[in-house]
């Protein structure tokens, strides 16, 4: 894990507080948080049973609708929900979290906290990385998937609908994204309400049909019809799962949002009410197919969801299950603005702008460019795949893979973290690994008929990020060789330059040196401020810092002084509010008295080893096109002065 400091650069190794794991940053009762994270935690899993038990029978690897699959799906999703879900996500990696923070990212930043130092670090942060680019893969495929299988259903309402399927989900997938702008918050309300109606709709329809059959309801917990159904089918079977899984997309989204709403409210919501709703909704539609004659069954598996819709509450129960795709897609698109932020300030994205939608919620946050590009990613998408049972093949290999990094990533919490004996760790993991790489190679089957697209889009990104990375090392250790002492310049400067009033700051990247601001100020203007600092923010590998413990100062002498800033990588980089509160370095600053310097660098390629020059060229590209430190730090636009440099790595 990399330390992000100044301008957006990183460094190898935290120095920050090691300060214990607390709950995050969650007000209210548990109830109120748990009735909360219903209308943001559980939108993707919640969404589906919409298309996950009819991709399982009617999709590209088609079984048939007889008892004895029916009872062996169901069984798979009972017990995938159990494992993955219950067990594995919220009894046990939940209890991993970075001072209330859960996601790969904050998880990466524990371990790397935790075990600095350790040879297998440098694997297991590649992991991490890869993990975070395959939620993007994720965070594109779910809107259109969502909102497409639902946008079906109108096919239920009027055959008319039919041509119109595709334009009426692009329609709502542009103004899903065209109002991130203006920020959630208000329409957040909603969230809750809506989902808890949708929910409560499931467990209704599926009560209806399982009165028709009440056997199925012990059928779904026996683990034996799986059993069944694998030694019965076999290989059929195994192909089976990269379908099935699609019912537990979503699940990586309870451990990201627990930052949100805590431990307790999450897993109080998923085990008294969405899991039985759920659970509910998918023996319904078993029931329905398994009571009805072959040939009707034939029919119904084709969507289970929608026929198993009463006519007479038909188009209400649609536009509910369209409101509950949307709001499934709202949270993945705002967990994936959450995540770049954490990556932008852990050092693995270029700095871009962030822009603050409420005054009171720090996590409520909009960065266009991930918006923009988002939207036409999922746009493309749904051109290209044009039905939801086409977008189901790439579906699930990126979900799938993130679950399977979370193992490995938590074999090193219960070894290296928490020191579990070998007899009590090793069974857990074993079972956590025995169905993730199963659910993994079925869904690998699936790469030829379309799940490259996340493979391709993940492969991309987690490129993007490690050469920004990458690149930032080697550009802090270009600028580094060679660097003058910040003391025995400081003695030399005051006696060979003219000393003029207020106060200049120069923005370091590293926490030693003289930074090259300094430097071309000096050759050029020949002057120096009566006050100079050298200031460094340097983000820690854990969600937020301590007001105490935000600001050291050092005094170098001659009107010398170094401050280095500690952020959480949740927190805001606002570098004057933090220098409002920080009167140990000759009194407190003015504003408008004060002036910003910045280094501006400009990559030159070289045949150094360290990296290829495809991606040097790469880097330059992102360097460039990096916001402004201005922005990033929110310094005032009228008190920043830039000054360029050319670097070789």
């Amino acid at each position: 894990m990399n330390q992000a400091v100044a301008e957006g650069a990183a460094d190898p190794a935290a120095n920050g507080t090691d300060p214990a794991e607390g709950h995050g940053h969650h007000n209210g009762s548990v109830g109120a948080l748990a009735i909360g994270a219903i209308g943001v935690v559980f939108g993707d899993i919640g969404t589906s049973p919409i298309y996950a038990f009819r991709e399982t029978f009617a999709g590209h690897h088609r079984i048939d609708a007889d008892p004895l699959h029916i009872l062996g799906v169901l069984s798979l999703v009972f017990w995938s929900m159990m494992i993955v879900v219950t067990f594995k996500y919220v009894l046990t990696i939940m209890k991993a979290d970075n001072k209330g923070e859960g996601g790969s990212l904050a998880l990466l930043a524990l371990i790397n906290r935790k075990t600095e130092g350790a040879k297998w670090t440098a694997p297991i942060v590649l992991l991490g990385v890869f993990a975070t680019a395959l939620f993007y893969g994720d965070s594109m495929i779910t809107p259109a998937m969502s909102v497409l299988s639902a946008t079906e259903g109108l096919n239920y309402v009027s055959n008319g609908f039919d041509p119109y399927i595709v334009p009426i989900a692009l329609v709502i997938l542009v103004g899903l994204f065209a109002i991130q702008s203006r920020g959630t918050e208000k329409v957040g309300m909603l969230f809750g309400p809506i989902m808890i109606l949708y929910f409560l709709t499931l467990a209704a329809l599926g009560i209806m049909h399982i009165t028709s059959m009440p056997s199925v309801m012990l059928q779904m917990l026996n683990p034996l019809n799986a059993v069944h159904f694998f030694l019965t089918d076999g290989f059929r079977a195994f192909i089976a799962m990269g379908s099935v899984v699609l019912a537990i997309t979503g699940a990586e989204a309870l451990y990201a949002d627990m930052g949100h709403f805590g431990r307790k409210p999450i897993g109080l919501s998923w085990m008294t009410f969405v899991l039985p709703c759920l659970l509910l909704n998918y023996m319904g539609q078993g029931a329905m197919v398994m009571s009805a004659s072959p040939e009707r069954a034939a029919e119904l598996i084709k969507d289970p969801f929608f026929l198993m819709i009463p006519d007479a509450v038909r188009i209400p129960v649609v536009i509910l299950a369209l409101l509950a795709t949307i709001i499934a897609s709202q949270a993945v698109i705002s967990g994936a603005f959450s995540l770049t932020q954490m990556a932008v300030q852990l050092g693995f994205i270029p700095r871009v702008s962030i822009k603050h939608t409420s005054a009171s919620a720090a996590g409520q946050i909009y960065i266009p460019v991930i918006n923009w590009a988002l939207m036409i990613a999922v746009i493309l998408l749904v051109l290209f795949f044009r039905s939801s049972s086409n977008l189901a093949a790439a579906y699930g290999i990126a979900v799938t893979g993130a679950v399977t990094i979370d193992t490995i990533l938590l074999s090193v919490v219960l070894f290296s973290l928490w020191k579990w004996p070998m007899w009590k760790a090793v069974p857990l993991i074993a079972l956590f690994f025995l169905v993730d790489i199963t659910y993994l190679g079925a869904n690998l089957i699936k790469v030829p008929d379309g799940g490259w697209v996340p493979l391709m889009i993940a492969g991309a990104i987690f490129t993007l990020l490690t050469t920004w990375s990458r690149g930032r090392s080697l550009m802090r250790q270009s600028m580094t060789e060679g660097a003058i002492p910040m003391e025995v310049f400081a003695k030399s400067a005051h006696s060979s330059a003219t000393r003029v009033p207020g106060t200049a700051i120069f923005m370091a990247s590293t926490a030693s040196g003289v930074p090259s601001a300094l430097l071309h100020n000096i050759k050029h203007n020949k002057v120096l401020h009566e006050r100079v600092v050298i200031l460094t923010v340097a983000i820690q590998d854990v969600p937020y810092v301590d007001d105490d413990k935000r600001c050291t100062v050092k005094d170098l002498g001659q009107g010398f002084f170094r401050i280095s800033l500690k952020y959480g990588f949740l927190e805001e980089t606002d570098v004057p509010a933090a220098l409002q509160r920080a009167d140990m370095c000759g009194g407190p600053f003015e504003m408008m008295k004060t002036s910003f310097f910045l280094s501006r660098q400009t990559l030159i390629a070289s045949a150094k080893p360290g990296m290829a020059i495809w991606r040097e060229k790469l880097f330059a590209w992102m360097l460039r096109n990096a916001a402004s430190a201005m922005e990033f730090f929110r310094l005032p636009t009228n008190r920043v002065v830039e000054l360029g440099s050319q670097v070789e790595i």
